[in-house]
């Protein structure tokens, strides 16, 4: 418990980033588990260790595993000894937490997520009807990414596009709700995407492409208001109906929802950006321990099937992620069609990026 506290005390000396524990076995579990590991994940990662299938298939294979969220860009900040694994949400912050790791191989990256944008039915409408976004059914398409960072740049609102007077909810300055980039890994890499676009697809490696995409980032950041450290809040309060009509979350959560059947989606749309980052879900092994967790994560065909069931893509096995998504291509995009990734700054050109938008 001690243990605990100081790291809750450490995180909110850094800037107040919230950590928890999310996942562990019932001390009443009677499995034959007989090694702990212990780490600190991203907050999309939680419900799936939290998940008894989860907890019983790693029991099964000798594991228990007490995990601990924090944003995945705070995590190089946290005090880590005596943890066994840390698992951010992208393969830069996990860079800078491997030079400091003891275990020697590098990271393992189970599975993976694309970025994608949520939208109400209307406002994904009203996008595609003034040529930010491009429909492929009632439910997906795809966001238009350098119109709608133009439209940004000119502090568009919802009243100046066509056909938004039909929705009372649609009003004020167009935006998209991400998660602090300072500290979450969704936040970041907006930025990384944005700034690729804004700057003629070329990757920001200096303080001059800084320079070039600074104001524009501010703005896509600033108009936000107070951000959250995890994509699940606001993702969670979109579903609610409550929030900004336009919410960027990753795919595997919407995934997660509609293979769990845990509720109904509504009118719910999922826009793709046209040029967007995948979420590299990457383990840093920070003992022997915690690197067979990380072998475990990404060979065991069970473990990579509830992976899937949360939403999220194995890497290198596109088809149990294609085969289980069978039933719901009216929302998921399984090959993401004609979709860019756009490459990611290095760690600390990102970070100088997110600081900026700060002013």
């Amino acid at each position: 418990m001690r243990r605990i506290v100081g790291i809750v005390l450490a995180v909110l000396l850094i800037g107040g980033v919230a950590v928890a524990v999310v996942a562990g076995r019932d001390s009443k579990d009677t499995s034959t588990a007989t090694k702990t590991v212990r780490g600190v994940i991203g907050s999309e990662k939680a419900e799936f260790f939290a998940d008894p299938e989860v907890v019983k298939a790693l029991a099964a294979k000798g594991f228990t595993v007490k995990a601990e969220t924090s944003g995945s860009w705070a995590m190089d900040r946290l005090p880590l000894k005596g943890y066994d694994f840390a698992f951010p949400s992208s393969k830069a912050p996990a860079d800078e937490l491997q030079r400091k790791s003891p275990v020697k191989g590098g990271p393992l990256r189970p599975f993976y997520s694309p970025l994608v944008v949520v939208a109400h039915r209307g406002a994904a409408q009203v996008l595609a009807d003034n040529g930010l976004a491009t429909l492929s059914g009632r439910s997906s398409g795809k966001l238009h990414m350098a119109p709608y960072l133009k439209a940004a740049k000119a502090d568009r609102t919802w009243q100046q596009l066509g056909g938004a007077d039909e929705h009372a909810e649609l009003t004020g300055t167009l935006f998209i709700t991400s998660t602090d980039p300072v500290a979450s890994n969704s936040g970041a890499l907006y930025l990384a995407a944005a700034s690729y676009v804004a700057d003629g697809g070329r990757v920001a490696a200096d303080d001059a492409a800084i320079d070039r995409t600074a104001p524009l980032l501010k703005k896509l950041i600033q108009v936000q208001g107070a951000q959250q450290t995890s994509s699940d809040a606001p993702f969670r309060d979109f579903i609610s109906g409550v929030g900004n009509p336009l919410v960027l979350v990753y795919e595997s959560q919407v995934a997660s929802l509609l293979m769990q059947k845990q509720q109904e989606l509504g009118d719910l749309v999922v826009l793709y950006p046209d040029t967007t980052v995948s979420s590299d879900h990457t383990l840093v092994p920070l003992t022997e321990s915690g690197r067979q967790l990380g072998e475990l994560l990404s060979t065991d065909p069970g473990l990579r099937r509830l992976a899937v069931r949360h939403g999220f893509r194995p890497q290198g096995a596109a088809a149990e992620f294609t085969a289980a998504t069978a039933g719901h291509t009216d929302y998921i995009d399984q090959q993401l069609t004609g979709i860019r990734q756009a490459p990611v700054p290095t760690a600390t050109v990102l970070r100088a990026m997110a600081r900026r938008t700060r002013g």
